[in-house]
């Protein structure tokens, strides 16, 4: 380890965020200008996303091109940048603990949306575009369902949604399932002999998340056929909440710590009783692996459903390993562009998904585009009309990569990343024939219907 950069892997602290203190805007103002000034001397971040360049472009305005200069109130501009990806931390700070200067980046702008939403500086229609539950307690309900769909297509609603709700009129929005995946699932697979193996354990619970459940439940439907079809026993979580990790990017954290409260009395059972807890969507897997633990970083059952906790592509290639997956491929993928997802990236499981599609590929015609950066959606801040454009301006390079060979499918682990590069493709007159999850591909190939 030097002063010029860290050379071990970063190590995180608990968020200390029960302490009053963190909530004390002169000591987080302090510490903002720390970092900030370390970051300017630094630019390594610069391309990751859009809180620096603003923080480089106010420092630069100022008399001395220093960040002492930077009024106090322009820090929120780049707060509000920040959408906790978490790529800078865990791929190109150099100052994370334990270096000395211990940066934690993601984590001091999580700080400061905090103090934000605890003094009210948060509107209504932000803290609705992150109850994820609310907006999906209409789904399933077949003709409340069709309506809400219907009407949010139109010009008239989507105008209301951007002089109400702050969401950008061209975004792309998810529509409401007319089944959900809880109501139209099995609650248990049809293998009954669990096999464990030395890196996974023979049977899953899969936590459905919000989205899955109300938005593309046939997600989880595939998910569900692939465990049949490998002989692997499954049950459905028995009842769940939201993860938290919409509030938490909003700074709500008293609202996290209830959902906490909800999902791990529930997740930590299955945890105990030896199953491995499967969540299809990046965000979900990535708050219980890592952002509940760091909050609560004394409470066994936090911990224990952090070590339960898979990906499907780490679980399966886990199987894979044990020599527990099937390989029998029957159908082609043809020419597949792949996007990583941040909170895939920084789960640091390497690239599981991808490892699947070469697997796949030794059996069938898979010809594979991977590209591992930021689409720019990052929930609702692709969404939101002071961000959607930066979002979009921010994925084009994804856009442009996943393009690449005019691929015939186009998949990302993060379905909401992976309609953000469909919609960006589009625009630039680049659009795939389809856009498909990694779980449904891998259904595709072994030929279940």
């Amino acid at each position: 380890m030097t002063k010029e950069g860290n050379l071990e892997a970063p190590t995180r602290h608990a968020l200390d965020w029960k302490n009053p203190a963190f909530y004390d805007r002169d000591a987080c103002n302090a510490e903002l200008e720390r970092v900030f000034d370390i970051c300017h001397g630094c630019r390594r971040c610069v391309s990751l996303c859009q809180s620096f360049p603003t923080l480089f472009d106010l420092v630069d305005a100022t008399e001395d091109g220093e960040v002492h200069g930077v009024a106090k109130a322009d820090y929120a501009k780049v707060v509000d940048q920040c959408y906790l990806c978490d790529l800078c931390y865990m791929t190109k700070c150099p100052y994370t603990p334990p270096h000395p200067w211990q940066l934690d980046f993601p984590h001091l702008m999580l700080r400061a949306k905090a103090i934000q939403f605890s003094q009210g500086l948060v509107g209504e229609g932000a803290k609705f575009l992150a109850s994820t539950d609310v907006h999906g307690s209409f789904a399933g309900i077949p003709i409340v369902v069709q309506a809400v769909n219907a009407v949010n297509r139109t010009r008239l609603a989507r105008g209301a949604m951007d002089s109400v709700l702050g969401v950008h009129p061209e975004a792309w929005m998810p529509e409401l399932a007319t089944r959900r995946l809880r109501w139209s699932a099995p609650k248990a697979g049809v293998a009954t002999e669990v096999r464990d193996g030395t890196r996974t354990p023979g049977k899953v619970a899969v936590f459905a998340t919000c989205y899955v459940n109300y938005n593309e439940p046939g997600i989880g439907h595939d998910l569900l056929k692939v465990l049949d079809h490998n002989a692997i026993p499954w049950v459905i979580v028995e009842k769940e909440a939201c993860c938290g990790m919409p509030k938490l990017e909003l700074g709500d954290l008293k609202t996290v710590e209830a959902h906490k409260n909800a999902n791990i009395p529930v997740l930590a059972r299955y945890a105990r009783e030896g199953y491995a807890i499967v969540s299809a969507i990046p965000s979900c897997t990535l708050m219980f692996k890592q952002e509940l633990p760091l909050m609560f970083p004394d409470e066994p059952d936090v911990l224990a459903v952090r070590d339960a906790m898979f990906d499907p592509f780490e679980y399966l290639m886990g199987r894979h390993k044990d020599g527990l997956l099937r390989h029998d491929f029957q159908r082609d993928l043809g020419k597949v562009s792949y996007h990583i997802p941040c909170h895939g990236r920084v789960q640091n499981i390497g690239r599981k998904t991808e490892e699947m599609f070469k697997l796949i590929g030794q059996s069938v015609t898979v010809k594979l585009n991977t590209v591992e950066r930021c689409s720019g959606h990052a929930g609702t801040y692709g969404v939101k009309t002071p961000t959607h454009p930066v979002a979009m301006k921010i994925g084009k390079p994804v856009f442009k990569a996943m393009a690449k060979d005019e691929p015939d499918v186009i998949a990302s682990d993060c379905a909401l990343a992976g309609h953000h590069i469909a919609q960006g493709m589009a625009n630039a007159g680049t659009p795939a024939k389809a856009l498909q999850h990694p779980l449904s591909l891998l259904r595709q190939a072994y030929g279940l219907d």
